[in-house]
């Protein structure tokens, strides 16, 4: 081959670098790989001042994120002059990238590089076990994420379109502002706001219980976000918080699957199935195997009851399917055992 451009010993170190990987998956439940389609994509124009970066990806807004292939969106490296400063940058970056669509580790990332035994260089492998809660553990959203939500989910806070003149009156009343009442789901809660617009393009939002501790807000733009089908989500940090926009045709559909069900966790094959219709189960006793992204995860009985019916084995399953029904009737939660 030709000559190298440079020695070794014409290399110099300088300054700091890191790298970190961002990943579909769920740091809350044991990093188990997480699929779905990027509806929305952006990260940072550049970094902070006195660092640089660079992000390497092959995906874009509007990709999957399917079962079959290993689940990384991007590596995002940073360069600064020290450490210190190379992990201030990653954190600042990490907190203006965003990510809907799927569950993604950023707020892990970002946790992890704020981490002070990680800041000081004190590292093994049992860093993250160590701190496993403190780094996976995400804070309830703020009533200020919520209104934000209920202000997007509501359609008053979308900006006028130059070719639809119709759209520049969202909001409008002749006498008196439009108060809107707003439905959402944030993981099992539902949540209930009522919006107004006033007539100085400011939005009021009052929540209903069980956040209606603080009182109503008044702003006059919405934080970083990104609207889905059926979904809002409100980026505060490296932290995605996403809203259910519910639908009331599919209240029937939900209906008809019933509590005592068991759903898929994540896409996958039905590798293995440990009992069958009839069987009477113990909370903890392993029901079947889910095969995804080249791990087998063991979905176990969340409580004592009877099959009802169960997935065949070699199915093919997506996320929400249901596997297990159960002739007890009560709500259901997964145990994934890996």
């Amino acid at each position: 081959g030709e000559k190298l451009p440079k020695t070794q010993s014409e290399i110099a170190l300088v300054g700091h670098a890191f790298e970190a990987r961002i990943y579909a998956e769920d740091a809350a439940k044991g990093f188990l790989p997480a699929t779905g389609t990027l509806h929305h994509l952006k990260f940072p124009d550049a970094a902070p001042q006195g660092a640089t970066m660079r992000i390497e990806t092959g995906v874009r807004a509007g990709d999957a994120i399917s079962p079959y292939y290993d689940p990384m969106i991007a590596k995002l490296v940073v360069h600064a002059t020290d450490r210190q400063a190379a992990l201030e940058a990653l954190g600042a970056v990490l907190s203006r990238t965003e990510v809907a669509g799927s569950t993604v580790n950023t707020a892990f990332l970002a946790a992890l590089a704020a981490d002070p035994d990680f800041a000081a260089g004190d590292v093994d492998t049992s860093l993250i076990a160590r701190h496993q809660t403190a780094l996976t553990e995400v804070a309830p959203p703020t009533g200020e994420t919520i209104a934000a939500a209920a202000v997007a989910a509501s359609g008053a806070g979308v900006s006028p379109s130059p070719n639809d003149p119709w759209s520049s009156l969202a909001g409008y009343a002749h006498f008196h502002s439009v108060a809107r009442r707003t439905r959402l789901k944030f993981g099992e809660d539902e949540i209930v706001a009522k919006v107004s617009v006033r007539h100085d393009g400011r939005f009021q939002v009052t929540l209903d219980k069980p956040y209606d501790d603080t009182n109503s807000r008044d702003f006059r733009s919405t934080p970083r976000l990104a609207r889905w089908p059926g979904h809002i989500t409100v980026f505060e940090g490296a932290v995605g918080y996403t809203f259910t926009v519910p639908d009331p045709l599919a209240r029937a559909d939900e209906a008809a699957a019933g509590s005592g069900s068991l759903r898929a966790p994540m896409p996958g094959l039905v590798k293995l199935v440990r009992v069958g219709k009839g069987d009477a189960v113990i909370k903890g006793q392993p029901l079947l195997i889910l095969e995804a992204m080249k791990m087998e995860h063991t979905i176990a009985a969340p409580h004592d009851g009877v099959i009802a019916e169960i997935a065949t084995e070699g199915a093919q399953v997506t996320d929400g399917t249901v596997l297990v029904r159960f002739f007890e009737e009560q709500a259901i939660s997964i145990a994934v055992a890996s």
